[in-house]
């Protein structure tokens, strides 16, 4: 019996075609990317707003993480008990620098190594359904 999987959230993540993208926006005015979704350029020195539907990833660098040790507040969502994972900020190869977590079997980080985007579970729900969201691992 394979397990139903659900995302954390509709319309943030896709892997439609096999790799894992995040959906987000970009204006092509100034290029600036947006994520999750905007409907319009937040850029100070962007003369017209032109926000288009984009997608990013799946490869990018580690650009800083630190260990979460502790459960974080809601609305965040985490089995019990609770298990630290890596939180880190990456810099994806397309322009879009994101927050996310590092696969739970991920070790020895290093600052400036290339990563991948991911889909994984975060937590369970009752039923056994996995709830899943972006995060990364090692290439």
């Amino acid at each position: 019996m394979s397990t139903a999987r659900v995302p954390v959230m509709e319309g943030l993540f896709s892997d439609e075609s096999g790799e894992a993208r995040l959906l987000g926006s970009r204006c092509s005015t100034c290029n600036t990317p947006y994520f999750p979704r905007s409907d319009r350029c937040h850029n100070p020195e962007c003369d017209v707003s032109q926000v288009q539907d984009d997608s990013f990833g799946p490869r990018g660098t580690l650009w800083s993480y630190s260990v979460q040790n502790y459960p974080p507040p809601p609305p965040a969502r985490y089995d019990e008990p609770f298990e630290p994972y890596a939180l880190c900020v990456v810099d994806l190869d397309d322009g879009l620098r994101v927050v996310g977590r590092m696969a739970a079997d991920d070790a020895g980080l290093e600052v400036g190594s290339k990563v991948e985007l991911a889909l994984g579970p975060i937590c369970h729900e009752d039923d056994g359904t996995e709830v899943i969201s972006w995060m990364f691992r090692s290439v």
